[in-house]
């Protein structure tokens, strides 16, 4: 099935990109732009971006690496993303 007609990619394209990004790099993060540029074509309209995302979804090589399963920010007891507190200029003293 003919999933972008700008470009003409069929699902089969999309499921073999995925297919082959997974092998190639089995942590990477699959992207409607990474499948575009694995097929060496570029999004036109956008108007297949629903249809190209259901496809994706439908892949049983989409999901997210098991690496990166489960990882959060700790925020407990860290705030400012680990800086210094004042490290904003109007956060610290006019006597500086």
């Amino acid at each position: 099935m003919i999933v972008c007609h700008c470009t003409q990619i069929s699902d089969h394209d999309i499921k073999a990109a995925i297919d082959w990004m997974r092998a190639a790099d089995p942590e990477t993060i699959i992207t409607p732009g990474k499948i575009y540029h694995a097929l060496g074509k570029r999004a036109d309209c956008g108007g297949c971006m629903p249809l190209f995302l259901d496809t994706m979804r439908g892949c049983d090589n989409l999901a997210v690496p098991p690496i990166l399963r489960g990882l959060k920010a700790n925020r407990t007891g860290v705030s400012h993303e680990g800086r210094r507190k004042g490290h904003r200029v109007s956060q610290r003293s006019a006597t500086v």
